[in-house]
């Protein structure tokens, strides 16, 4: 179960890196070229939520079945327990988080242009956060 899970949350991470990728492009060009808010953004962005949280929840049940999370005297001391243990989950809260709160308070505003902006701006501090996640790992992006 442990490595079906773990692989699971391998690949999915890959549909959330392209989502965001597009996501932070066409919110860039609509922010900048003044373009309307579509239901195509609005899908976008509803994908890009739904596949962060399914990754999520797949990252959470491994974080309680992970034989690299460890909590004891030596958990700070060792890099890599450190990293699976605290600085993954935090790292990877945070981005949750502001992808998360892209999509919420996006969807309040009312100019298309500051919705673009928003999505653009908490997007693209999320994916920096999870590309340094991903390398801090020493695993690679592969």
């Amino acid at each position: 179960m442990y490595q079906a899970l773990l692989y699971s949350h391998s690949y999915i991470r890959f549909a959330v890196l392209i989502l965001l990728v597009v996501v932070i492009i066409t919110s860039l060009a609509g922010w900048l070229g003044k373009k309307n808010y579509t239901p195509t953004d609005n899908k976008l962005n509803l994908f890009l939520f739904i596949s962060t949280h399914i990754q999520l929840l797949l990252g959470l049940i491994l974080y309680v079945v992970s034989p690299h999370v460890k909590f004891g005297e030596t958990t700070m001391k060792d890099s890599i327990t450190r990293y699976w243990t605290v600085e993954h989950i935090i790292i990877m809260l945070i981005a949750v988080v502001l992808i998360t709160m892209a999509r919420i308070t996006s969807k309040k505003l009312p100019d298309a242009a500051a919705k673009h902006k928003r999505v653009f701006i908490f997007n693209l501090i999320a994916f920096l956060l999870i590309l340094a996640g991903i390398q801090m790992s020493g695993r690679g992006f592969y």
